[in-house]
Order: structure tokens, then C-alpha cells, then sequence
């Protein structure tokens, strides 16, 4: 059972798909400081210096005006369409890298050679010529 098991996870498919959890955890961190730190704060600006994170409805908490989401959340149930569109932003970017990476790997990737084909079959007509050849070589 436990060579099974070296087997098994020793596979090329199961390390391949470990490395890529791994990468991807960290490409999640990357893309995640992107869009916090970057996209969003020049969204913010153009939209009049909105804060993304901190845009919520109140659904039936008394919250002072101003409040941050974190501590309005605190203070009873809040929809934060806030955090909703950056979570938005992060999936398209992630997305868009993605497609990007499979694009090119696809186009890294050698076309491969037709397989060969037997040559058609000759029509009636044909195979009636080469009949009638063959008896006046005869």
C-alpha cells in the first residue's frame, strides 16, 4: 500500500498539480497587492478619491456616517458591494493573465505533423481505363 501510494503521488500530473497551487497562492498575493495597491486607488481617484473597500449598504444596523466596512460589519449585517467589486477586479485580472499564459504556451507549442493518408481510391472510371490498358498491353 504505501508504494501505491509513493506511486501515486510521484506521478508527473499530481507534482505538476502541486507546483501550480503553490504558484498560483502566490500569483493570487501578487495580483491581490495589484489591485488593492495600484488599480484601485487610481480607480479611486478618477472616481473623485472613492474608497472601493469601504462602500456598503446598511441593512438595518444604525451606522454613524463614514464608518469604515470593517467596523460597520461589526455593528450588525452589511452589504459591502465594496469589496465585491475589487474581489471583481482581482478575478478579471487573474483571468486575463491566465488567458495570456495559455495563448502563449499555445503558441510555443509545435504544430503537430499530419499523420499520412493512404492515396484515394480510384473512381470506376479510372479502374475501367487501367482494365482496358492492361488487356491492349496483353
Amino acid at each position: 500500500m504505501l508504494q501505491e501510494f509513493k506511486d501515486f503521488a510521484m506521478k508527473g500530473n499530481v507534482v505538476d498539480l502541486a507546483i501550480g497551487v503553490i504558484i498560483g497562492g502566490a500569483f493570487g498575493k501578487i495580483v491581490e497587492s495589484m489591485v488593492a495597491d495600484i488599480i484601485m486607488p487610481i480607480i479611486g481617484a478618477i472616481t473623485g478619491g472613492i474608497d472601493f473597500s469601504n462602500l456598503y449598504f446598511s441593512l438595518g444596523a444604525k451606522v454613524a456616517a463614514g464608518t469604515g466596512y470593517a467596523d460597520a460589519k461589526k455593528a450588525g449585517a452589511m452589504l459591502g458591494y465594496g469589496q465585491f467589486i475589487t474581489f471583481v477586479v482581482n478575478f478579471l485580472i487573474i483571468a486575463w493573465v491566465l488567458f495570456l499564459v495559455v495563448k502563449a504556451m499555445n503558441k510555443m507549442k509545435k504544430a503537430e505533423p499530419a499523420a499520412p493518408t493512404a492515396p484515394p481510391e480510384p473512381s470506376d472510371e479510372v479502374k475501367l481505363l487501367t482494365q482496358i490498358r492492361d488487356a491492349l498491353n496483353k
